[in-house]
């Protein structure tokens, strides 16, 4: 017997059901067979030994699955922008792994004392920037995963494993999860600690999490979002009243986009949600330039030591947003590092006065680009990551091209637990909209 949910997947470890050393081998049948074209993963001499070992060691130290932690025996891919002890960190660069090291990441940790097991690390582009790795769209080959998190969310498609770990600091978890048919979730800022990972944005840089299904993000999250406290949510009697901001923001996406969403819309109304049109990001040309600078000017700050010596290994975009970033004034830093609790504000106002739960809109433009020489647009993420507001992506239907396409939905700051709960019941209404190809 073979899951790919999480929640299943640890449901079934906990009760014996799915005997742990015998799904540790499948899982790696399936790499073995899959990866090769995919390249989801960073390469590792031996995958299964390692994996089985440390199987054997958990259930040695719980022998009795049924009261092992919560995410006992689950496989989890890390994005190799985060230090976890035993693997070096590259961070999909060129640059010498020494100078990458130092105590494994707080996700990491984390995952660990919820009893997982670390499949091995996932492809990132360089630097979590835009320079892509060799990572593969697992549902059309001849297509991008999108990125930074590319091989943590192709994992993830794959079955590779039912959980990964990203990073969003601009659309990095949104709009892969959306490319490759799963669920992408960026926590509010700071709920998930980056301590331990190689830095693009010290103001920008969020945990994101995939899984399979909305109801897994739940699970995953609950051991992920520090403080995380269970909230009281009865559907049907308490849907969300859901939120289209409308105005240029929303045009950034294509026809083909803003067709799919407007079904998905259509799907929502008919199952009884308030849907409300509200005039939102207005400035979003300025709120796009305002985060770029910003990003570039702290990944200079990151890199300074760094892109001194060692200039000529970086690649050409990664090198080019440093350059600029090393332009940007202390004074003008000062000003950027305003706008995101500025952006924050507005965003909660317009929720409060319009009585908004949640915002609505697409993951990203459309599906994914084809070739991997791009990872696709992340400008429908970034004023929702900008604000450090808590966005999920659910699958939500297929392009013409047969590709999938997502629904993002977002929350208020902080309440990250409450989003969840919402879109649980959601997904599943969302997700019939790949019973119509637009």
């Amino acid at each position: 017997m073979f899951f790919t949910s999480l929640i299943e997947t640890a449901a079934a470890l906990h009760t014996g059901e799915l005997d742990l050393l015998n799904y540790i081998n499948q899982l790696c049948d399936l790499i073995d067979m899959a990866e090769p074209r995919i390249q989801a993963l960073l390469p590792e001499a031996d995958r299964r030994a390692r994996l089985l070992s440390e199987a054997q060691a958990l259930q040695v130290r719980f022998p009795e699955p049924a009261n092992s932690p919560p995410l006992y025996g689950i496989p989890v891919g890390i994005k190799d922008i985060f230090r976890v002890n035993g693997f070096p960190t590259r961070a999909g660069s060129q640059l010498p792994v020494e100078l990458f090291t130092g105590p494994e990441s707080d996700c990491v940790c984390a995952l660990r004392s919820a009893g997982a097991l670390i499949l091995g690390k996932t492809v990132t582009t360089e630097f979590a920037y835009f320079e892509p790795g060799p990572t593969r769209n697992p549902r059309n080959l001849d297509y991008s995963p999108g990125g930074s998190s590319s091989g943590s969310a192709a994992a993830v498609a794959a079955s590779f494993c039912p959980l990964a770990i990203g990073t969003q600091t601009i659309g990095s978890t949104i709009r892969p999860a959306a490319f490759c048919g799963v669920v992408g979730f960026k926590s509010s800022y700071g709920r998930i600690p980056m301590t331990g990972g190689i830095l693009c944005s010290e103001t920008f840089d969020h945990v994101g999490i995939f899984t399979s299904d909305a109801a897994s993000m739940q699970l995953a999250a609950s051991q992920l979002c520090q403080n995380w406290r269970k909230v009281e949510i009865q559907i049907p009697g308490d849907l969300p009243t859901l939120g289209v901001p409308d105005g240029p923001y929303l045009e950034q996406a294509s026809a083909e986009g803003l067709a799919a969403f407007e079904h998905q819309l259509v799907l929502l109304k008919k199952a009884g949600y308030t849907v409300r049109h509200v005039q939102a990001l207005e400035e979003i040309d300025t709120i796009n330039r305002q985060h770029s600078r910003l990003v570039f000017a702290e990944m200079a700050q990151v890199h300074s030591e760094w892109f001194t010596h060692y200039e000529s290994l970086y690649r050409p975009r990664t090198a080019s947003a440093i350059r600029e970033g090393r332009e940007v004034s202390t004074e003008e830093l000062s000003i950027l590092r305003n706008s995101p609790a500025k952006l924050r504000v507005e965003l909660e106002a317009l929720m409060a006065q319009a009585g908004i739960d949640v915002w609505v809109c697409p993951s990203a433009p459309g599906p994914a680009p084809m070739g991997v020489t791009s990872t696709g647009s992340p400008l429908m993420n970034l004023p929702w990551t900008h604000a450090g507001m808590p966005a999920i992506s659910l699958p939500a239907g297929y392009a013409s091209n047969g590709l999938p396409l997502g629904l993002q939905c977002v929350g208020a700051y902080m309440a990250d637990e409450s989003l969840l709960e919402w879109i649980v019941p959601l997904a599943k209404i969302v997700h019939e909209s790949g019973d119509t190809n637009l």
